[in-house]
């Protein structure tokens, strides 16, 4: 089991590491984490909602994605409020639950999945969430502690080094530890490190003196992305003139997606940042009628209503879609209730239903002639008026510039992608590497800086 000392320590990242390095060794190996709190998800092909970070390690993992993964996904809406999304499904009763009243109903789920698991594969490698020193957070603990002691897993404790304070956080993190928990511990993990690690001496060796645990690894700072679970994605900027402009909604969801964009891509949350954008998209949203009045109190609606009436292409992703349209009703309450106009863009009228979308799909854009591939994620439906093109009945519209789509994964389109920067006039960006060549990549390059025979031990040996 990999945990962090804080969130956004790599645990997602080391977990799809050791899941390819196993594999490679020739364990079959599953990823696990309990509970996910992430608007970045994705589907499985049975049609199942769970969070990108595990598809991700599945794939890491060679096998294929299954919600018992993931089997509990939290979907921020509000500050404080998620939607629960159990074994794939969301689920309105648990959702409605006070916080701290649904951990003893989701632990059973938590339980059988990874047990399931367990009987299945080789190797198991769980991620954690958060840190394990939050103390207020113990009792009602379904994804840290609690999960490693009910299997009795080997525990790897990860810190962010490029942070600063790493040493202080691993022991302060052992401190606020148990003994039982403690006695799981069996390594340090310094994570995204720059420079020369024999520089760090001798602080690993006064850290186990502390603790008794010793520093298995210095991992380096890796120029590798992955979808991850929260966190946006980073490209160097592109040189030249010219860029695709990308509200960055206080709940937007499904953020890897745009990954394909590279350096053209510049996340927005003020107007003047949309001046020059040659492109615009607006991004899919877990509270769709709450971001667009953000829209409107900040500017953006009225700059992005602009750009489109001065020729800028406009893609709406989803939420995004939704937005663009003439009207949002939510009437059951999905996803806090009401109903509002939209910026108007595409005649779309949109009402929620309490039951979600979730599904791989494949289509056929009669635009740019080629057959694209993605994802749904969706409350409710979308109706054309007769101002709009539909190019895909229930997927695909089109008003002049501004196109509207509920296929996640769009411009993960080579076709699509080319399309769209040429109606934006742009250059195509330099590819990413194929996610198996980067996962390859990151596992050799973990692999090298960990204590690989502890690891092996650790899994059993059994390769």
């Amino acid at each position: 089991m990999v945990q962090g000392c804080t969130s956004n320590a790599g645990k997602s990242y080391l977990v799809a590491a050791l899941c390819r390095a196993y594999s490679n060794a020739g364990f079959r190996v599953a990823p696990f984490k309990a509970q996910n709190m992430s608007n970045n998800a994705g589907v499985t092909a049975a049609g199942l909602e769970m969070g990108r970070a595990q598809l991700v390690q599945a794939t890491a993992a060679r096998v294929q994605a299954d919600v018992r993964m993931n089997p509990v996904l939290l979907k921020p809406e509000a500050d404080t409020r998620s939607q629960v999304v159990l074994l794939g499904r969301a689920d309105p009763v648990l959702t409605a639950l006070p916080w701290r009243e649904r951990k003893p109903l989701l632990w059973p789920y938590v339980q059988a999945a990874l047990h399931s698991l367990m009987d299945e594969f080789d190797v198991v490698v769980i991620e954690g969430a958060g840190s394990p020193a939050e103390v207020n957070l113990r009792s009602s603990d379904i994804v840290n502690m609690r999960v490693a002691l009910e299997v009795q897993a080997a525990v790897l404790l990860a810190c962010d080094i490029d942070r600063g304070g790493a040493f202080a956080h691993l022991l302060g993190t052992w401190h606020c530890l148990d003994a039982p928990e403690r006695a799981l511990l069996r390594g340090f993990l310094l994570n995204r490190f720059r420079g020369d690690a024999r520089l760090l001496a001798p602080a690993p060796e006064w850290l186990e003196a502390q603790t008794g645990v010793p520093t298995v690894g210095v991992v380096p700072w890796l120029p590798y992305t992955l979808p991850e679970e929260d966190g946006f994605w980073a490209s160097e900027p592109a040189t030249g003139s010219g860029f695709v402009g990308i509200p960055r909604l206080p709940r937007v969801s499904n953020i890897d997606e745009f990954a394909p964009l590279g350096g053209l891509a510049r996340w927005v949350v003020h107007p003047a940042e949309l001046e020059g954008a040659r492109a615009i998209i607006l991004p899919g949203s877990k509270a769709t009628l709450s971001d667009l009045d953000w829209l409107r109190r900040t500017g953006l609606a009225a700059a992005i209503t602009r750009a489109a009436a001065a020729g800028v292409p406009v893609l709406g992703v989803c939420g995004g879609l939704q937005m663009l349209g003439s009207q949002i009703s939510d009437p059951h309450g999905t996803e806090g209730g009401g109903t509002a106009s939209g910026l108007g863009l595409l005649d779309v009228r949109t009402v929620m239903d309490e039951l979600k979308t979730t599904r791989l799909t494949q289509l056929h854009d009669p635009e740019t002639g080629a057959r694209l591939s993605g994802y749904e994620i969706h409350h409710g439906a979308s109706e054309a008026g007769p101002e709009v093109e539909t190019l895909v009945p229930g997927l695909l519209w089109r008003r002049g510039n501004v196109r509207g789509t509920y296929l996640h994964g769009l411009l993960e389109n080579p076709a699509y992608l080319h399309a769209f920067l040429g109606w934006a006039g742009l250059p195509l960006p330099d590819p990413l590497p194929a996610l198996d060549a980067r996962l390859d990549a990151i596992a050799g390059a973990v692999q090298a800086n960990i204590d690989w025979p502890l690891m092996l031990q650790l899994a059993g040996g059994r390769a």
